[in-house]
């Protein structure tokens, strides 16, 4: 008895005296490493840092967690891409592209993206490090990044951060304190972001040029959102339709016509069909003739895999959901995912209008959770009680008022030298392969900007990069990209 007096005192001792947890301002740790990229040898400096965001009477009012990597070889760094990179969300932290995309460093998965054991880390032989430095930056409340209270206490307005224009807002900010502190004004610039780091990237593309005075030299789009482009009703509808067929032929459930043909052969047909045959008809609702109805069904059917009485019942409009529910509910019995729909799901019924659960989804942070807090602590040498939050508190998010994507449009006519490439996975049904060629078409809305746009398909889902011959691909196309970009810079930047 006496014992567990001791041991419940020596516990409240321990309480009472227990340290708050500490989130680093403004600080940075610094260690060397080399990766061989592309068969050569290639030394590199990693900084993990943390920056403040600060109010008007500069104070700190938050502080931004990065990762940033430059070659350690090359003396001088003002003619070297620097490449920033934001993820989505909102509310997601750096993770996905640092450590299994751009960044020197991967996860260990198979070469078609499912989590192995032990987890842990290893090289990545196609890293764009050899030809640009990169810095993958968290948004306040992902990764490490927090807000920080005043000298009272108290925390601030979390209205100042969580927004779509207030991101945008402090964010440039600190990308400007950062190009300064690290001495990159003079060095080509170019932003990547990832899903809604797509619209994130857009807006800072133009906040950046008309607030900053800092011109890019090129935006990547990662399976972008609609990043304020407004295409609900008929549009929608008929866009989904190329990632059903992709879906339906990844998975042999497509009539032989179409499953005999590959991939890329078949699709431009359903584009074809979806914008010339089924938008009008979807346009025309209750106008649309009976028959005009019954070749649309039998046409949707055969290009999604599902039944003509499914698509009658859902009214030719059949929703992402019962979708991932019903392509192989009776086939196989399973789901597909939402976010790459290559992965299958187990439910426990058959029956329903949706899936239980994200399969995708559940087997990347199997992945992703283990080797970040290994990667950041054992081998960048961060020691922290904090989380790494992969998903941070955001909400709620402020979606009003976003023109994310006509500012990039206005970015590109104001600044010759921006271009723009779109990298996008067949099967990933958040954010349509399809949804991204349209949103190219509104961006290009007067056809002139053809020969600074590009768009790169690949056959995964929305991180498709996670697929081994993609993520080589991918990143060879950013050099490629990279390259194009930084062409004539100096002639001068001039129509």
């Amino acid at each position: 008895m006496r014992y567990s007096v001791f041991v419940l005192f020596a516990l409240l001792l321990n309480t009472a005296f227990a340290q708050q947890i500490q989130v680093p301002v403004d600080t940075t740790m610094i260690s060397k490493h080399s990766v061989a990229i592309k068969g050569k040898t290639i030394p590199y400096t990693a900084e993990l840092g943390f920056q403040p965001v600060w109010d008007k009477s500069g104070n700190p009012v938050a502080t931004l967690n990065y990762t940033y990597y430059s070659r350690s070889d090359v003396a001088d760094n003002q003619t070297r891409p620097l490449l920033i990179s934001f993820n989505g969300g909102p509310g997601s932290a750096s993770v996905w592209m640092h450590i299994a995309y751009t960044g020197p460093r991967i996860l260990k998965i198979t070469d078609e993206g499912y989590p192995v054991q032990p987890y842990g880390i290893k090289d990545n032989p196609n890293s764009v490090l050899d030809v640009a430095d990169v810095v993958f930056v968290n948004p306040v409340n992902t990764g490490y990044s927090r807000m920080v209270p005043n000298a009272e206490g108290k925390m601030p307005e979390r209205e100042q951060f969580f927004g779509v224009n207030t991101d945008i807002s402090y964010l440039a900010e600190w990308v400007n304190t950062f190009v300064t502190r690290h001495n990159r004004w003079r060095s080509p610039k170019f932003l990547i972001g990832e899903s809604y780091g797509t619209t994130r990237v857009s807006g800072l593309a133009n906040a950046l040029q008309q607030k900053r005075w800092m011109y890019l030299n090129g935006v990547i789009l990662v399976s972008p959102t609609e990043i304020g482009f407004e295409f609900d009703g008929p549009v929608e509808i008929a866009n989904r339709l190329p990632y059903f067929a992709a879906t339906a032929w990844y998975h042999k459930a497509l009539p032989p016509a179409l499953q005999n043909k590959d991939l890329t052969e078949m699709l431009p047909e359903v584009e074809a069909y979806a914008v010339n045959e089924l938008l009008p008809v979807l346009a025309k609702g209750g106008y649309a003739s009976a028959a005009e109805k019954e070749a649309v069904a039998e046409k949707i059917a055969y290009y999604s895999g599902l039944s003509v009485r499914t698509v009658k019942q859902n009214n030719l409009a059949v929703p992402f959901n019962y979708f991932w529910k019903d392509l192989l509910r009776d086939s196989k019995g399973f789901t597909v995912g939402r976010l790459d729909s290559r992965y299958r799901g187990l439910d426990i019924a058959d029956a329903g209008t949706s899936p239980d659960y994200n399969s995708e989804l559940t087997s990347w942070l199997h992945s992703f959770t283990p080797a970040i807090n290994y990667y950041m602590r054992e081998e960048l040498g961060f020691k922290t009680d904090l989380t790494y939050d992969l998903f941070g508190d955001v909400h709620p998010w402020d979606r009003s008022n976003n023109h994310a994507g006509a500012d990039l449009r206005d970015a590109m006519a104001i600044n010759p030298n921006l271009h723009l490439l779109v990298q996008s996975g067949y099967y990933d049904g958040a954010c349509t392969y399809f949804n991204a060629k349209y949103i190219m078409g509104q961006i290009n809305i007067n056809g002139k900007f053809d020969d600074r746009m590009d768009f790169k398909g690949y056959r995964s889902g929305h991180m498709m990069y996670l697929r081994a011959e993609d993520l080589e691909a991918a990143n060879e196309d950013l050099r490629l990209f990279i390259e194009k970009a930084s062409q004539g810079i100096d002639q001068g930047a001039k129509y």
